[in-house]
């Protein structure tokens, strides 16, 4: 489950996704179908449902007779629905004695009920009563150790009686069999949020077992799953942003639940939990008068409503406790906070401000845009563009009783944090004296709403953006109210308001390079591992299971007939995908060269944003790009570079004669240059601070390739600081005379018509008048390449290293857990396999109901991520590799090794699994659309492999008939007893060298060996 943190930053970017409407509401009736049997003479029963005139969404809003309030917008792009259940409930609502329990709680809606999870409730509930009842005990033992350890090993006793007629994961058994995809919850200040992507033919499906969940939480398997908190705990304690934050809030809100308690709770009330108060929070929040369920995809209105009253419309509302929020007194002064922790550097400032709902809250959101937008804030050029500080932003944290405005900066080289802080209020001062661009704020408003229209693309937003309207108990007129609003907000506005709310009113935190005194960890009790049960079945899930749904045929792309193949000129490429959605294109300039070529691809691609072009700097380069509505990016990888464009169509020629300006004639600078690679030193050393970095990027190539990679095929420091402004500005300028393909998705035509004046009023396609150049003509008269285009040089790929030996290596880092990876070596790509790898990573890893997360997470307790994937190569000529994960405290280490690698070895046999894993795949790509832009970028996939038709086709046909017995071939064939190296970092005064000497020579890697610097 993901927690507040995993949430924030992509939550705080969203701005809401509804564009200007009226704000007068309609209200609509249907009949509805009972489920009793039709008289002739009764009248119909009749859905009322609000929705507002030009809402672009679409949203109907019902209100059922207990209050449950439904949310429904139909977006046809596949025949799958976003789902969200939300409860206005979260951490702020834990009692203080019982911190955590919010996001507990939602772990536990996860084992089922009374019906689900189980195979024999009469006995099993015998049992569990029994569980609660010790741990009310357990609780009031603390000063007790020994008393508190034989209470502790009851629990683990009488657990594992009670497991024996328990059905674990049976939820995301089903989830998976009706092919469901990204099941998962987050829990928040204010909000607990259960979400689902389901086929549109299982919406019943989906119906029934959401209300079957809303009636009763069975807390099951609680000791076990109380562990897998544990390690989630451990994990926050290893992140210093965690702390960083926690430390803001803390300050900022000293009598507010925001600062006085954590969503994931202090380990002092996680390790005496209350299953009785969990039972009376659930009580008490999860009633249909405090839950909405938002949906969006391809649905039917009237029948969808019909068939959420069928299933909820029984259950009973009542009166849900009120939150008093305690008012904070005003900040006067600074306040000071210190971090201590192993990752890099960084200051962080935080102001108090009014809560989402208000008027405030949208002036916020400017101000926040008007700072760092990505292109054009004040933060972005005074501060990024010009190198001043390593890396600075800004961000909001939008909650019901007050919001937080947080402003950081990561330092450059020898830069004190407390300069950083300065540089960071002076561009906030900046906005007080109203120094900034007049354009600016209509720029802003024009590029939200171009950021709104994407979003709609995306059922995930549209549906996000109905329960954040729910959870802030807003109208949805008032929710797109809130955008009207936003492109009301002047300069004066935004100047008062920030002289108003700013001052000496924040906190400061740094966060500093060291060892956090502080810095425990929850401590692992004996658990004793529970049976996975993996063929058992609730008679619920059977009779669940077996409700008819209307099959689906799946829809392949072809690559023939979705994409529009034509030539720009003789050797130039292009391939285009019509977009009759919205105004919005992509465009793409795709190279077969990069870094594995030259290392100084990828310094050139990082130094174009620092560079001017003709008449305009490089800052009024992103200010020009930004009034049009358009961004441009150039990124160097190993073997490919990405020249991309995206922005408003109606723009797409000034965007493009810009960047084909700046792409032809940049500037050189020298200063910008210095900068830049002191720059690129600093990161380099951040990089070194990073578990995440170190593992997955360092290592990882390490072992794959040798000591030189691609992850240190770099330059060298003193390369670096030879490199001249003109070597970088030539390999830009050759990047438009290589050999390249362009690909297009957007609304114009590929045609070769010129511009030309229409006559008549403008139109939303042409609202100037003028009718836009078909895509050929722009290209061929703005697009700069030479006659001829130069070959791409050979590509220059790294061997692959044979993996003849076991090893283990490990490198030391200051945390709590251990990160494990365990890395097999398959065989070079080839298409044959691909059936097969799909249904093994389906059914041994690839999720909440594969065999590795129900062993070693729900039967052992023993993590809160363990996965293993047999990854395919990206590339024709490339080889797969086998990635098995798991995150575990340090002294769970010995079990945890042990326990992935039995699984590795001796896969388990679970036909139901399989079963599930087979319906998994079918119903997915029976509902997946790969549609938009995607088309070309799945087309840019299938070439690498060698390719020219969707492999999934050969997927779908052939994963059904699969058995067991193919997957344990290919498991013993490439996977069990293959030359096996084993990755670890973690801390040297907790990692058990004894253990890990089991599995090959144990060899530590210094950071300098592993980052070749």
């Amino acid at each position: 489950m993901k927690n507040n943190f995993l949430l924030l930053f992509p939550a705080l970017g969203v701005l809401g996704l509804a564009t200007q409407c009226q704000s007068s509401k309609s209200v609509t009736t249907i009949p509805a179908v009972t489920t009793a049997p039709v008289v002739a003479s009764a009248a119909p029963k009749e859905y009322r449902y609000e929705s507002v005139p030009n809402d672009p969404l679409g949203v109907r809003i019902y209100h059922l007779d207990n209050g449950l309030t439904v949310y429904l917008s139909d977006y046809k792009d596949a025949p799958r629905i976003q789902t969200y259940l939300a409860v206005r409930a979260g951490s702020k609502n834990d009692p203080a004695t019982a911190t955590g329990l919010a996001h507990y709680l939602e772990h536990m809606v996860f084992k089922g009920t009374s019906k689900l999870g189980t195979q024999d409730w009469a006995k099993e509930k015998v049992e569990l009563d029994k569980i609660e009842a010790l741990y009310e005990v357990y609780r009031g033992q603390r000063n007790d150790p020994a008393a508190r350890k034989r209470t502790y090993h009851q629990i683990d006793s009488i657990s594992g009686v009670a497991a024996r007629y328990a059905v674990p994961n049976e939820y995301d058994k089903v989830m998976g069999a009706i092919g469901a995809k990204g099941s998962n919850a987050h829990t928040s200040n204010e909000e607990t949020v259960y979400q689902e992507d389901i086929p549109s033919n299982q919406l019943e499906k989906w119906a029934a077992i959401q209300a079957e969940r809303m009636q009763e939480m069975v807390p099951r398997l609680f000791h076990t799953e109380l562990e897998a908190v544990y390690e989630e705990k451990n994990r926050g304690l290893d992140s210093d942003f965690n702390k960083e934050f926690e430390a803001l809030n803390a300050a900022l809100y000293p009598t507010h639940p925001y600062g006085t308690q954590t969503t994931i709770g202090t380990i002092e009330h996680l390790q005496n939990p209350s299953i009785t108060e969990i039972k009376k929070y659930f009580g008490q929040y999860y009633v249909p008068n405090n839950v909405a369920l938002c949906l969006s995809g391809d649905l039917d209105y009237d029948a969808t409503i019909r068939v959420i009253d069928k299933y909820f419309g029984a259950l009973p509302s009542k009166p849900v406790p009120a939150f008093n929020a305690p008012v904070e007194q005003p900040l006067t002064a600074p306040i000071t906070r210190e971090v201590l922790g192993p990752q890099s550097e960084n200051v962080m400032l935080g102001f108090r401000l009014p809560g989402k709902a208000s008027k405030d809250a949208v002036r916020l959101r400017m101000l926040d845009k008007i700072l760092t937008n990505g292109q054009a804030g004040l933060i972005d050029l005074d501060l990024n563009q010009q190198q001043k500080v390593l890396e600075a932003a800004s961000f909001t944290d939008l909650n019901d009783d007050y919001s937080t405005h947080v402003i950081y900066g990561t330092p450059r080289q020898g830069q004190k944090l407390e300069e950083v802080k300065t540089l960071l209020l002076a561009e906030l001062a900046k906005v007080k004296a109203g120094n900034f661009p007049d354009w600016l704020i209509p720029a802003i408003i024009n590029n939200e709403k171009l950021t709104r229209t994407k979003g709609y693309e995306s059922n995930e937003a549209r549906a996000s953006a109905m329960y954040e309207a729910f959870i802030e108990r807003v109208d949805w007129k008032d929710y797109l109210q809130q955008q009207e609003d936003f492109g009301k907000i002047t300069k004066a506005d935004i100047v008062k308001f920030a002289n108003d709310n700013y001052g000496e009113n924040y906190v400061a935190v740094f966060k500093r390079t060291g060892v956090d005194p502080s810095k425990v960890k929850v401590v692992k009790p004996a658990i004793t591992p529970v049976p996975a049960n993996r063929d058992a079945a609730s008679a619920y899930y059977k009779q669940l299971t077996a409700m008819p749904s209307t099959d689906l045929e799946p829809v392949f792309v072809d690559y023939k007939k979705d994409i529009q193949e034509t030539q720009i000129k003789p050797g130039l490429p292009l391939y285009y995908t019509h977009n009759a959605e919205n105004g919005l294109f992509n465009l793409y300039y795709i190279l077969d060269i990069g870094t594995n070529n030259d290392p100084r691809w990828g310094l050139a691609a990082d130094y174009l944003q620092y560079l001017g072009a003709g008449k305009y700097s490089a800052a009024q380069l992103q200010q020009e790009f930004y009034k049009l509505g358009c961004s441009f990016n150039v990124s160097s990888g190993a073997d490919r570079t990405f020249v991309t464009l995206n922005g408003l169509d109606a723009n797409l020629e000034p965007a493009l004669k810009l960047f084909e300006l700046l792409l032809n004639a940049p500037k050189p600078d020298a200063a910008a240059l210095k900068n830049m690679v002191a720059g690129t030193l600093k990161s380099r050393q951040d990089a070194k601070l990073s578990k995440q970095v170190i593992l997955n990027a360092a290592m990882v190539n390490y072992v794959k390739y040798g000591p030189k990679n691609p992850f240190t095929n770099i330059l060298s420091e003193k390369q670096l600081k030879a490199v001249k402004p003109e070597q970088l500005t030539a390999l830009i300028k050759k990047l438009p005379t290589y050999q390249h393909r362009v690909l297009y998705y957007g609304p114009r035509p590929a045609t070769d018509d010129a511009p030309a004046v229409i006559k008549g009023a403008p139109t939303p396609e042409a609202p100037t008048g003028v009718r836009y150049p078909g895509l050929l003509w722009t290209l061929k008269n703005v697009h700069q390449t030479p006659a001829k285009l130069t070959p791409a040089p050979a590509s220059k790929d790294f061997a692959e290293q044979p993996l003849k030996d076991r090893k283990v290596y490990w490198v030391d880092y200051n945390m709590v857990q251990a990160e494990i990876l365990f890395l097999t070596k398959g065989d070079l790509y080839s298409k044959e396999l691909a059936p097969t790898v799909a249904l093994y990573n389906e059914y041994f890893g690839g999720g909440m109901g594969s065999i590795v997360f129900q062993d070693l997470r729900e039967s052992k307790a023993l993590a809160y991520s363990a996965s293993s994937r047999y990854a395919n190569a990206d590339k024709l000529g490339r080889s797969n590799y086998n990635l098995s994960y798991i995150g575990t405290q340090s002294d769970k280490l010995p079990e945890a090794m042990a326990g992935m690698e039995a699984l590795l070895t001796d896969m388990p046999v679970a036909d139901a699994n399989l079963e599930i894993a087979k319906n998994a795949i079918r119903n997915s790509i029976s509902t997946e659309r790969i549609t938009k832009g995607n088309v070309l970028l799945s087309y840019e996939r299938a070439r690498r492999l060698g390719l020219d038709y969707d492999l999934r086709r050969d997927v779908y046909a052939s994963t059904q008939k699969m058995t067991f017995d193919e997957l344990k071939k290919f498991q013993n064939a490439k996977i069990k007893g293959q030359n096996q190296v084993i990755l670890v970092i973690g801390s040297k005064d907790r990692l058990n060298f004894k253990e890990l000497s089991k599995y090959g020579t144990v060899q530590q890697l210094t950071l300098k060996e592993v980052f070749g610097y």
